[in-house]
């Protein structure tokens, strides 16, 4: 089986491109945030602590501020995938009182998350139009459980990761337009990661984010993975999964040399160690049934002074 077309990348590039405004400087636009929004942010910064070991170790290495605004776009972030993913009745209703929350004068909310995260965006300018394609994109999982084809969940992939590698890149500081696509594959890189990982834990929510027509190429039905069953069909399919996913993010890196420098070897940092999730799902015989691949934490440590050579001396194009 080839690799996929690239005829995927073209329409999250159009979307991409209609969210106005570049950052192309990491200064924030205002001065210190009042008592309140400070300890919003502390909030945002246990929020990411517990729930992304990686994220939090990347944002160690960035500037104070700008790590203080990552941290609370992945709070923003997190909590608004935990409204869709809640279990509790009614979770549209309550994901339309999220995003009107969002958008009606948040600077006096109570919610920690809200108030840091509008601190944020009023300091970043970060478009509007991101904010709403994460939160679109999140309200599909609550109505879309399969996707026929890898152009469908790319789609899904630009809406919940590529938006976010997008308003980050906002915070950090890039050089102009020419940054977006690489920022947007990489968001699709990322969250497929994800979704290598998870297929167990998102298969028991009755979710499946591979492409049904790659599965049928490979002989593999919906009743393989119930059963999660591993076997020489599914260790080809994950082979060829893995392998792409690997491609996406040699793509992607380039982009790295077009952030702002203070911002450059976080985001390396993240996307490695995050690729890293391939090779222990590799190492398990390609088993995301039975176990949650993962890097530990001494191995992550040990990887960034090779990180940081890349990230300094540039990825190849």
């Amino acid at each position: 089986m080839q690799f996929r077309a690239s005829q995927w990348e073209q329409p999250l590039l159009a979307k991409a491109v209609t969210a106005p405004g570049e950052r192309l400087s990491a200064s924030p636009r205002l001065g210190g945030p009042s008592a309140a929004v400070q300890i919003a942010y502390t909030h945002c910064a246990g929020v990411t602590r517990r729930n992304s070991r990686t994220f939090h170790l990347a944002t160690r290495l960035v500037p104070r501020a700008e790590r203080m605004a990552l941290r609370s776009l992945y709070a923003f972030c997190r909590l608004s995938d935990d409204i869709v993913d809640g279990g509790e009745d009614e979770p549209l209703t309550r994901l339309a009182g999220w995003r009107a929350a969002v958008s009606s004068a948040p600077q006096g909310s109570s919610e920690p998350v809200l108030l840091a995260w509008a601190d944020t965006r009023a300091r970043y300018g970060i478009p509007e139009a991101y904010v709403a394609q994460l939160l679109d994109t999140l309200a599909q999982d609550l109505t879309t459980t399969r996707y026929e084809t890898f152009d469908q969940l790319a789609a899904y992939c630009y809406g919940v990761a590529s938006t976010v590698g997008l308003m980050a890149m906002h915070i950090i500081g890039y050089t102009g337009p020419e940054a977006v696509p690489y920022a947007v594959k990489l968001g699709v890189a990322l969250q497929l990661t994800n979704i290598l990982r998870d297929i167990g834990e998102d298969w028991q929510r009755g979710r499946l984010y591979l492409p049904l027509d790659e599965l049928a190429a490979f002989d593999l039905s919906e009743s393989d993975i119930a059963v999660g069953r591993l076997d020489d069909r599914w260790r080809a399919f994950m082979r060829y999964q893995v392998a792409w996913n690997r491609k996406l993010y040699r793509e992607a890196m380039p982009g790295v040399g077009l952030l702002d420098r203070r911002g450059r070897f976080a985001v390396a940092a993240a996307a490695e160690l995050y690729r890293a999730i391939l090779d222990d799902i590799k190492a398990s015989g390609y088993d995301a049934f039975h176990r949650r691949a993962h890097v530990g934490d001494l191995t992550k440590l040990r990887r960034l002074p090779g990180i940081w050579w890349r990230a300094t001396r540039g990825y190849p194009r």
